[in-house]
């Protein structure tokens, strides 16, 4: 019933810039927090930013400083700015989001894009 779609990914050399973006569809009703998460070969699956629907904001401090989440309600969407870019954020990017659809409206379920590849290489 709901979809995730992401866009953004890629190859950049270290010290540039990405941005990713998550889009929400299907029988949507509400969208709680959002977030985004990545796994790098051999590791687990990590936080990287999240944020609320009113718009606050959480980022670890791996990431503090470079990372910026933001979210547009009326398009169902969430952005991750990644600058200054370092080797070591080499990962597949997942978004995430806490949905509600119209057929179960008061329980919020955990959804997932399918990914997409950052590689920071010269």
């Amino acid at each position: 019933q709901v979809q995730l779609v992401e866009s953004g990914g890629g190859l950049v050399q270290p010290g540039g810039s990405l941005r990713l973006s998550c889009v929400a569809s299907g029988s949507i009703f509400s969208v709680g927090g959002m977030g985004w998460y990545r796994q790098a070969p051999g590791n687990q699956r990590d936080l990287v930013a999240d944020i609320t629907s009113s718009g606050s904001t959480s980022v670890p401090d791996s990431v503090k400083g470079r990372f910026t989440i933001s979210r547009d309600n009326a398009k169902n969407t969430v952005y991750l700015q990644m600058n200054s870019l370092k080797p070591e954020d080499t990962a597949v990017y997942y978004c995430n989001a806490q949905i509600s659809v119209v057929t179960e409206r008061s329980t919020y379920r955990n959804y997932w894009g399918q990914g997409t590849q950052v590689t920071v290489s010269s």
